[in-house]
């Protein structure tokens, strides 16, 4: 086992910028041992101060949209007008073996090799909503590392993947045409939360397709109420392998930027997901606290054994369980 630096290691190698110290660090975060979250939790207090300067940008849509392939082009835009870009992405883990590929940097192969940019892929695990569990600590590592534009990659499997918007001050949705996906797709509960729906794949053979789909978008989201950003959210066309349509992303989250900034509800955003983030730490550490009892699996077989012979409702067990160990 890699031995652990003490907290002020991380610290200044985070704040210097350098790469390494911020992998150990995010490798901390994600770790699952009581020290290293002791650890972890010390490193995240102390850059606190220094976090909150980027601008979080969420990035989803189903397998095959072409995700990787977008961010790399589009993050080599945003690495020329001059902007450091870190992009966590989160990738999909085996409910049987509980592994994944991690295998973002091969596909990102150009941007993963630029010194501008960083890239952490992160397994999903068992956590819901296509983000990882320490996805938030990431960010802020990484902003305080100096990155000030953050990419989140979600799993991209399904309607699930909102949990993003709760740490995002940007979400685009990349959908494509033609692919049992269009107006039937007024999946609503992903879509009322986009910002931007960006149609990739918007090229050759599927260029009509995609004008097409752009403009059932643009009348079915006129049934949408309006966002509470003030932002109407936005269809555009974009072909990530041409590089057509990168600049006409940007010119838009520019313009939400700036609409949310002047309005105040940049500000409003960041706060209400601040608390959010405390409810979900504190769900997270109640779970935490209850299963590393010493005697919570003797009282856990039990509760089971009268679920499996029908004794018991899960809820009543679930109940006595909690009361047992308050």
């Amino acid at each position: 086992m890699r031995q652990r630096l003490p907290a002020s290691a991380y610290i200044e190698g985070i704040l210097s910028g350098n790469r390494y110290m911020l992998s150990r660090a995010i490798t901390l975060v994600e770790s699952k041992l009581s020290p290293d979250n002791e650890l972890a939790d010390q490193i995240i207090e102390a850059l606190m101060p220094h976090t909150g300067q980027s601008l979080r940008i969420g990035i989803t849509g189903v397998p095959g949209v072409g995700k990787s392939t977008f961010i790399e082009s589009f993050g080599y835009k945003i690495l020329n007008l001059g902007y450091r870009l870190a992009v966590l992405a989160i990738d999909p883990s085996s409910q049987t073996s509980k592994g994944s590929i991690l295998g973002d940097k091969t596909r990102m192969e150009l941007l993963s090799q630029d010194e501008r940019a960083y890239i952490r892929p992160s397994p999903a695990g068992s956590s819901l909503g296509g983000v990882a569990a320490r996805t938030r600590e990431a960010m802020l590592l990484c902003e305080a590392a100096g990155y000030n534009v953050i990419f989140i990659e979600t799993v991209g499997v399904g309607q699930s993947e909102t949990v993003v918007r709760q740490m995002t001050d940007f979400f685009l949705l990349l959908m494509l045409a033609g692919a049992g996906d269009d107006l039937q797709g007024i999946k609503r509960g992903i879509i009322e939360m986009a910002d931007l729906l960006l149609i990739n794949k918007a090229d050759g053979d599927n260029l009509r397709n995609a004008q097409k789909a752009q403009n059932q978008y643009k009348q079915a989201l006129h049934l949408f109420p309006p966002p509470s950003s003030g932002f109407f959210p936005q269809v555009l066309l974009a072909s990530a392998l041409e590089k057509k349509g990168l600049d006409e992303v940007w010119d838009t989250i520019e313009q939400f930027k700036s609409m949310v900034l002047g309005n105040g509800f940049f500000a409003y955003n960041r706060a209400e997901q601040a608390v959010h983030w405390l409810n979900e730490q504190l769900t997270f550490l109640l779970k935490k606290h209850f299963f590393e009892r010493e005697d919570f699996d003797i009282h856990f077989q039990k509760a089971e054994e009268a679920v499996r012979n029908q004794q018991k409702s899960p809820q009543r067990a679930a109940t006595e369980l909690i009361q047992k160990l308050l």
